[in-house]
């Protein structure tokens, strides 16, 4: 989007909500279980905030059934305004009673998704949408990210397939999966069964990934959390059943899923930090929150010696004060003690 035609995400709901006839509901406060960031007056620098579902109890005759209820769950997401939504793994045909064919799921996921292009372009936001997608005779069990003008930017086909997927006609799809640059950083998917290989996971940070959406069927538990702090970048999962949560690089969790809102989370995460090993940097702690103050959050934890310098501020960048203070991000200092090793073992 061109900056003359930039619109704020509030006042573009408010008038798009009633176009499309879903109202925002409930203000100041944040869906999910949560910890850390809030729905405070103070934007972040790099500020995103995120609304995923989790299908937990919903059971539906149709595909379109399905699809409408998940648009009631999105319903009250859209008084935060999300920056991008993720659904479950090929939830609008995967949960319902009646059964179809692997044709009818392709026909009705390429129809509906169109109502999700729809939603995206109504409310402005990004959406993961989880499908069936067929190319050249192959089917594949895919990601497909929707822009915030309903465009379809791109799919991630589900590399690590269950035997029975494959038994039933799916093909992986390639072991390199893409990344796609949005508006607020670069982001990357993964699906389900993926979670048991590392490969994808490393591959997407190496292409420079900040945040990895996982749609499921099964909930993950801290493997979601592992692959955060192991990739450094956010992780957040959208699944069929159990818990979905948004991690943040350090593995804790922001939010998730719970008893008294068990099929939405609409929180925000900061992108603007980095992960350090402690030691030795720890020696320039000081010194930044003397020039930084408040502008500047640096938390340590203690037993692991991970670091994490955070901007609070529009006008700090922690890439800038790294370089000030000669600091190295944790994967640089890896990477410069493996080379080390290298040459020392001749």
């Amino acid at each position: 989007m061109k900056p003359s035609k930039i619109i704020t995400r509030r006042s573009f709901i408010e008038k798009a909500t009633m176009t499309a006839g879903l109202a925002t509901i409930g203000t100041g406060h944040v869906f999910g279980q949560t910890s850390g960031l809030g729905d405070s007056q103070v934007k972040l620098p790099r500020e995103v905030w995120i609304a995923t579902v989790s299908q937990q109890g919903m059971n539906m005759d149709t595909p379109e059934a399905m699809v409408q209820a998940i648009f009631s769950i999105l319903k009250k997401s859209l008084a935060h305004s999300p920056d991008i939504i993720c659904l479950p793994e090929v939830f609008m045909t995967f949960t319902i009673r009646g059964k179809i064919s692997r044709q009818e799921e392709l026909d009705r996921s390429d129809k509906l998704m169109k109502d999700f292009m729809s939603f995206a372009r109504t409310n402005n936001c990004y959406v993961i949408c989880p499908v069936y997608t067929a190319e050249k005779g192959k089917v594949y069990n895919s990601a497909v990210l929707i822009d915030r003008q309903g465009n379809r930017m791109g799919e991630y086909r589900k590399i690590h397939l269950t035997e029975g997927e494959i038994a039933g006609g799916l093909t992986p799809g390639p072991l390199q999966p893409p990344v796609f640059k949005t508006d607020f950083g670069i982001i990357g998917m993964q699906i389900c069964f993926d979670i048991e290989w590392d490969d994808g996971w490393k591959a997407l940070r190496q292409q420079g990934a900040e945040m990895v959406f996982w749609p499921s069927a099964f909930a993950g538990g801290q493997a979601v959390n592992t692959k955060a702090w192991q990739n450094k970048y956010v992780v957040v999962s959208s699944t069929r059943k159990d818990t979905t949560k948004i991690c943040d690089i350090t593995g804790e969790t922001v939010a998730q899923t719970g008893s008294f809102e068990r099929n939405l989370i609409v929180a925000p995460v900061n992108l603007e930090k980095e992960f350090l090993h402690s030691w030795p940097f720890n020696q320039y702690f000081d010194a930044i929150r003397a020039k930084y103050g408040r502008k500047v959050r640096i938390t340590t934890f203690y037993e692991e010696e991970w670091s994490i310098i955070e901007s609070l501020s529009p006008d700090v960048k922690v890439k800038d004060i790294l370089a000030e203070f000669k600091i190295q991000t944790y994967e640089q200092m890896m990477q410069a003690a493996e080379i080390a090793q290298i040459k020392a073992r001749g």
